[in-house]
């Protein structure tokens, strides 16, 4: 089982190239990165969280663009997966970002995760023309298609939402398939779509007792006739060796832990910290029970 951290970015605290870096070269195994194009000030769409308009951290307005912030991770790092949670590809144009998401992992040499979200603000989708009830089918059609521009020496497509004729796009990903995860809440419904359409699960931050949803997935997947095993990664609160090691048996991938939105000495130092506790520093892949 591996481990990563993910940095809420914002226009204020640690910069993603010097937090990924030193995650880096304190042995973590991922970065991640939200996000949120805008945050309308006027909104219907209650945030999972606190269950109303309220938004729990301001930095869900201050967001940065997760592909240049990884961009310039990328481009201080030589080892570490650099992947979003999530991003919302539904509102931008999928051929430019299938694009985008191609160059970073070309220019990564193949460390690019892409992990995707429905969409809870239902307003800032909106505002991009996602039309209501259509985000679902909308989201696996920009999968398809960005998956087709990326594997495909002639690509097209043609869907409800995405339409192209034959077409040449380079560069190709570095990886021969760029991982898909789907971060959504643990529902049966929600696991079908990852069995159908993804790669695997990314667990909310409110998810913590996941054992059942974990083997409820899994069953899902070979009912599906998947091949393998689903990846599954859990955001985590904070370490509990224990429960580590009966996460790691029951076949999660790789725990993730956020850094807290404080000056870059103290992320540094909370860095420090959290690679000692898991055991990074001394080369260990999964804390014993």
């Amino acid at each position: 089982m591996k481990f990563g951290i993910t940095l809420f970015t914002s226009d204020r605290g640690i910069a993603p190239a010097v937090a990924a870096r030193a995650a880096e070269d304190r042995g973590f195994s991922s970065f991640y990165v939200p996000e949120h194009t805008h945050i309308p000030v006027r909104r219907d769409a209650a945030h999972p969280g606190t269950g109303d308009a309220s938004l729990p951290d301001d930095r869900y307005l201050r967001t940065l663009d997760p592909w240049v912030a990884l961009g310039m991770a990328a481009a201080v790092t030589d080892s570490i997966a650099l992947g979003t949670a999530v991003a919302l590809p539904v509102e931008h144009d999928p051929i430019t970002l299938a694009k985008t998401i191609a160059s970073l992992d070309h220019l990564s040499r193949g460390r690019v995760v892409l992990g995707v979200g429905y969409g809870w603000n239902i307003d800032e989708l909106t505002d991009h023309g996602v039309p209501a009830g259509r985000r679902r089918t909308m989201l696996r059609e920009y999968l398809e298609a960005m998956s087709a521009l990326w594997t495909e020496e002639e690509a097209s497509y043609s869907g409800e939402f995405v339409q192209f004729g034959p077409s040449w796009a380079y560069p190709k990903p570095a990886q021969p398939h760029i991982p898909v995860l789907v971060g959504a809440a643990g529902t049966d419904k929600n696991f079908a779509w990852i069995a159908r359409s993804a790669d695997g699960w990314i667990t909310t931050p409110i998810e913590q007792d996941i054992d059942d949803r974990v083997r409820a997935l899994q069953d899902t997947w070979a009912a599906a006739g998947r091949e393998g095993a689903p990846t599954i990664v859990v955001l985590d609160r904070k370490p509990d060796l224990d429960r580590l090691g009966r996460w790691a048996e029951l076949g999660v991938t790789e725990v993730v832990y956020g850094l807290p939105d404080k000056p870059e000495d103290e992320v540094l130092a909370y860095l420090d910290r959290l690679s000692a506790k898991l055991g990074l520093a001394q080369g260990a892949a999964v804390p014993s029970q």
